[in-house]
């Protein structure tokens, strides 16, 4: 898949699993993104692997705040 195609995938699975988020919360939209990326970067997967990741980031904090 082209960057361009993979980008433009990746803000759609963002959008969608932090649909909940305030706008403004870029801590946690910017925690969702950062697995996804990492999902992406690991291996080839699909849109339901992103969006479990997605939300399997939303529900689990940080290992700082535990």
């Amino acid at each position: 898949m082209p960057d361009a195609e993979m980008a433009a995938l990746l803000r759609a699975v963002l959008d969608e699993v932090c649909a909940e988020i305030p706008p403004w919360d870029t801590t946690t939209r910017g925690r969702v993104g950062a697995r996804l990326s990492d999902l992406v970067r690991a291996r080839q997967c699909s849109v339901d692997d992103l969006r479990r990741a997605g939300r399997d980031a939303l529900i689990r904090a940080p290992t700082m705040w535990r």
